[in-house]
């Protein structure tokens, strides 16, 4: 009977695996690196503009109307469930 050494398969899972896990880190670095580089060249994000005191706020939109409406304006489109 032949014996398996431990030392066949599971090196060649753990050889892969760290050249896997370089490559992942080299591949970070490098997206990293760019998009620090595209952070830096792009315009800096205009401040946001805010309302003067006083200024008049927007009113908001008028309410459709109430259930009571709604029911009405179905029972009399023919809706009847």
């Amino acid at each position: 009977m032949v014996e398996k050494s431990g030392k066949g398969p599971p090196q060649a899972y753990e050889a892969e695996a760290e050249a896997a896990r370089a490559k992942t880190a080299k591949l970070r670095a490098l997206r990293l690196a760019r998009e620090a580089e595209e952070a830096a060249a792009r315009p800096a994000a205009p401040a946001p503009k805010r309302a003067a005191k006083g200024a008049a706020k927007k009113k908001s939109a008028k309410p459709a109307g109430t259930l009571a409406d709604w029911i009405k304006a179905r029972e009399e489109g023919g809706h009847h469930n």
